[in-house]
């Protein structure tokens, strides 16, 4: 018993390491569809870090994975907008944070249409799609804002079909 027990234990302790750092450390998500492109193309599988924000709350422009305020069995990655206390709008295809235009140079074709004002509440977030034409995000649910603790993590890199650092 003892010789099995020294053969297999060093798989047993990699086992768990890994299972540690799949449930503590990585959060793995896929984009099904072209709302995040040309940040993040459809059909992509992504990596981020559910520990981005263990010590730090999440910045505006920052990609996130979160359950999807509509469908909390659904893991969606958008990019951050409006933080909680802003108020967020868009008026002819130009978006505003707190009556200031954001510069958003991460969009592949100017977005068309005017929507909110939103007004974010304190513990959660709004976000949207970089494919704005094409996103299904906060401006169309039910649910508007993302809160806090429905945030899985931040998205660093993408690694199928191509290794590609995301910002």
């Amino acid at each position: 018993m003892k010789k099995w027990l020294r053969e297999f234990l060093p798989y047993f302790i990699l086992l768990a390491v890994v299972l540690l750092i799949r449930v503590f450390i990585l959060i793995n998500a896929t984009i099904p569809t072209e709302s995040m492109e040309n940040t993040i193309m459809a059909d992509t599988r992504v990596m981020g870090l559910k520990c981005a924000y263990w010590f730090s709350e999440p910045e505006r422009g920052d990609i996130i994975v979160f359950r999807a305020p509509d469908e909390p069995d659904s893991l969606y990655v958008k990019r951050v907008i409006g933080l909680p206390g802003d108020t967020v709008e868009v008026l002819e295809g130009v978006t505003y944070v707190n009556g200031e235009p954001l510069v958003e140079d991460y969009l592949p074709e100017p977005m068309s249409g005017s929507y909110g004002p939103y007004h974010v509440p304190e513990g959660h977030y709004f976000v949207m799609g970089d494919n704005r034409n094409h996103s299904l995000d906060a401006r169309f649910w039910n649910n508007t804002y993302v809160s806090e603790e429905a945030i899985s993590g931040k998205v660093y890199f993408s690694y199928w079909p191509k290794l590609k650092w995301i910002n």
